[in-house]
């Protein structure tokens, strides 16, 4: 007998509307990925502590059709591996213009703006947000990051906040009700 799950999240119809067309979005790490806390040892080597419901979201973003991309101001291994161990093919570290990173990956990725979405925390996301089809900031984002939001998601940077843009994302290119239900049988994709 088969089970059928049915989704409980529910985001509000015009948000949803303005997320319908995105087809990458870029993900900051610092205050998105990350609570926004930088660990640093005694010899220099930084730490960084990612939520695994954020990393499952990215995957499953993926699986949906929608583009994960990385864009971060800070370069460390940490994040590197994190990155690869999600599979994110698109990134850019250390990028001190994010917007000229960004436009680097559109002609790569062949998208516009429009199709592009965003989520991030502070005034360096700035530009990328006033510029996508969707921008979405987490709940403790930067006050002039919140006022340009399209959506402030209820969690945190750290605490699921991109997993929760993922969710609304997938929900909005229609694959989210698929990818949990494909869950109920296996977690690898296959059948």
């Amino acid at each position: 007998m088969a089970t059928t799950l049915t989704p409980v999240l529910s985001f509000p119809p015009e948000v949803l509307l303005k997320a319908q067309g995105i087809r990458a979005c870029i993900f900051d790490v610092d205050g998105v990925l990350t609570d926004g806390r930088i660990y640093i040892g005694a010899n220099g080597e930084e730490f960084k502590a990612f939520n695994t419901l954020d990393g499952h979201g990215l995957k499953l973003l993926a699986q949906g059709g929608v583009e994960p991309v990385v864009i971060t101001g800070r370069d460390s291994p940490a994040v590197r591996r994190r990155v690869a161990d999600l599979g994110i093919r698109h990134a850019v570290y250390g990028a001190h213009d994010k917007l000229a990173a960004a436009n680097g990956l559109l002609a790569t990725l062949q998208l516009d703006w429009s199709q592009m979405g965003a989520i991030g925390d502070d005034w360096p996301d700035l530009p990328l947000m006033t510029r996508t089809g969707f921008a979405c900031a987490p709940a403790n984002a930067h006050a002039e990051v919140l006022a340009i939001a399209h959506h402030v998601t209820q969690a945190r940077g750290g605490y699921g906040a991109a997993r929760e843009c993922c969710d609304l994302l997938l929900t909005a290119v229609g694959a989210y009700a698929r990818l949990l239900h494909g869950h109920l049988t296996t977690l690898d994709g296959t059948p």
